[in-house]
Order: C-alpha cells, then sequence, then structure tokens
C-alpha cells in the first residue's frame, strides 16, 4: 500500500521566546515491513542544526528555535510504501540490546494495579503470543479509550486506577505488564491510516514485543489489532519519552498553545 502523510505541528506562544529547541522525530524508519519513497521536514521559526540516529534507529533532528520569535512550525510531508506482515516485525536491529527493553521506567514501572494485570494473563501456557494478544484485550477492557483524562507524564499504574486513557496510556500499561512477564517490549510511535476519515488530531502509538524464535511482534491495543499495511513507524523506545515526536526546552514564562493538522491517506 502507498500511504500519503502531510503533518503539520505548529507551536505559539504569548511571548516571544528568548531560546528553545526541539527534537524531533517525525522520519519513518526504513524497516520489511515499509520503505520511505519519499519524506521532507521543512521548518517555520527554526532551522535544523543537527541530525542523528539515536540508540533505537530513530532519525532524530534537532531544531533550534529562531531568536525571539513567537511561533515556529513544523512540517512533515512524504509517502511511504507499506505491506502487511501481521504484525511480525521480524529480527532484532539497533543499538541497544535486548535486556534493554525489559527495563522498567517511570512511566511504566509496575505496581500493585500492573502485578493484578500480569497475573490475569500468566495462566496461557506456552503459547508467548497467545498470552500476548490476551494481555491486549485485558487492557483494553480495564481502560477505556477515553481523551482528555491523561496526559504524557501519567504513569501505567495511574492509568489502571483511572480507568480511562488513550492510546499512549494503552502502552504504557501494556509495556509495564509486558516486562512483568519476562517479555522485551517497546513503545512505538507512528501513523496510522483510519478507514474512515483523512484528518486526525494525533499521530498513533502501539507496542512490539521481542518474542524468541519470532521477532518483534506488533499490538495495537486500543484498536485490538496488531498493525497492518495502514501503519507507519516513526521511531521506538522504552515509552513515549524515548519515542514522542517532538520534545523540547524552551527558556521564558510565556504560555504555550500546541495546533496539529495530520492527513493520512492511500
Amino acid at each position: 500500500m502507498l500511504l500519503k502523510i502531510a503533518h503539520t505541528t505548529r507551536y505559539t506562544y504569548d511571548a516571544p521566546v528568548p531560546y528553545g529547541m526541539q527534537q524531533v522525530r517525525l522520519t519513518p524508519k526504513t524497516r520489511a515491513s515499509q520503505k520511505i519513497i519519499d519524506w521532507s521536514v521543512d521548518t517555520e521559526g527554526g532551522q535544523v542544526q543537527l541530525q542523528f540516529e539515536d540508540q533505537h534507529r530513530n532519525t532524530v533532528l534537532l531544531v533550534v528555535f529562531e531568536p525571539d520569535r513567537s511561533e515556529i512550525t513544523i512540517r512533515c510531508t512524504g509517502e511511504v510504501e507499506t505491506s502487511d506482515s501481521s504484525g511480525v516485525m521480524g529480527e532484532h536491529r539497533g543499538y541497544a540490546p535486548l535486556w534493554y527493553f525489559k527495563r522498567t521506567t517511570d512511566l511504566t514501572r509496575a505496581g500493585r494495579g500492573v502485578k493484578a494485570l500480569a497475573a490475569a494473563v500468566d495462566n496461557a501456557g506456552d503459547d508467548a503470543i497467545a498470552q500476548l494478544h490476551a494481555l491486549s484485550t485485558e487492557v483494553l477492557t480495564r481502560v477505556a479509550y477515553e481523551p482528555g483524562e491523561t496526559h504524557v507524564s501519567t504513569s501505567a499504574e495511574r492509568v489502571l486506577e483511572q480507568g480511562k486513557g488513550v492510546c499512549q496510556d494503552h502502552v504504557h500499561v501494556f509495556l509495564s505488564a509486558a516486562r512483568l512477564l519476562g517479555f522485551p517490549a517497546r513503545y512505538v510511535s507512528g501513523y496510522l491510516m483510519m478507514n474512515d476519515r483523512v484528518a486526525q488530531d494525533a499521530t498513533h502509538a502501539w507496542a512490539e514485543v521481542y518474542v524468541k524464535n519470532v521477532g518483534w511482534i506488533g499490538f495495537d491495543i486500543s484498536n485490538a489489532i496488531s498493525p497492518d499495511e495502514r501503519y507507519v513507524c516513526a521511531a521506538t523506545g522504552l515509552d513515549y519519552l524515548e519515542a514522542a515526536p517532538v520534545s523540547g526546552m524552551r527558556l521564558g514564562d510565556g504560555n504555550e498553545s500546541l495546533y496539529v493538522d495530520l492527513q493520512v491517506q492511500q
């Protein structure tokens, strides 16, 4: 499938920003299920000072604000050719070893709630893939999809307590339990072509788990499926913070507003 993506992210401030910089992880990866045909990233109000590949083989652009700007815009456009691999991404690649993906983070630290969740699916026998699908189902059962109830720093334990969240929350809960069960697991940020619309409000998030003798397998907990040809992976990491589409810092006390325009279509 050939997917066309147009993604604009605009930050505006109610006071000029004396200094700021952002890390941008919006360039699709080259992997077995996807191939970049064309991709460009343009900025207004900032300059790309550096491009590098991090420990997850994410392409990272370091964008520095032009002095005293009150608006910065990042525009990504391109085409990606994808194929359906039934969620199987294959062998492990990258600089981080597999054991690294069993590490906990502040967002995925397992507490009483996650331990109870993992125990509920720890009876699937030797079928690791069936166990992980059961875990995905259990997360969606316990955490209803409801925007506006969480934010990027909400932990997996807190999400379970609230019983509400969005795709990134589903992923954090899933990752926490999967690691507790002994699996290397990682967060995936990227694009999803929806069947009922072209315009979207934000990028999407799902999980990948490494299963021995199979490789990395994707799980979209929010949609209760494994990724197919409608998915485009842009970045991976231990959690949202390592795979965030845009993250950074700035000086100044002004308030920030965010505008996103995203279109994904065949």
